[in-house]
């Protein structure tokens, strides 16, 4: 596995299938709202991470940044 990731542990059998049961009962605008706040705080967490590694950057310049890693290296 690349430095990139961390190694999660798999989900107990349990939990697992609880949080499948959650999925399955949201409706398509449920689901568009959590993938919508997660895709967000993922974002805001990226930026974060990309300012804090480049403190001399602008905020221009840590945008594009973000725009970058979000994108998997396309923007």
């Amino acid at each position: 596995m690349s430095g990139r990731f961390v190694d999660i542990p798999i989900m107990a059998p349990t939990v697992h299938a609880r949080e499948l049961e959650r999925l399955r009962a949201m409706t398509p605008a449920e689901k568009l709202r959590v993938s919508d706040a997660l895709w967000r705080e993922a974002r805001t967490i990226t930026r974060a991470a990309v300012a804090q590694r480049n403190p001399t950057w602008q905020p221009d310049q840590i945008e594009r940044e973000t725009r970058r890693i979000m994108s998997g290296g396309r923007a």
